[in-house]
């Protein structure tokens, strides 16, 4: 479980750079895409969420 979590974790957070860096935001007015720590974080966030909730 502990794993599964981990694993989502990482890919999330690799997955919020890469939207970061190949979608983002060209403005700098959005707020989850304008900065990469966030979306990444956000990424990492959301991938152990969806880790987490597979049994």
């Amino acid at each position: 479980m502990i794993l599964r979590i981990i694993i989502g974790v990482i890919v999330g957070g690799g997955l919020g750079f890469a939207y970061y860096k190949f979608v983002g935001c060209s403005t700098g007015t959005c707020p989850l895409t304008s900065n990469p720590f966030i979306s990444t974080l956000y990424g990492m966030v959301v991938g152990a969420l969806v880790a987490g909730s597979f049994h």
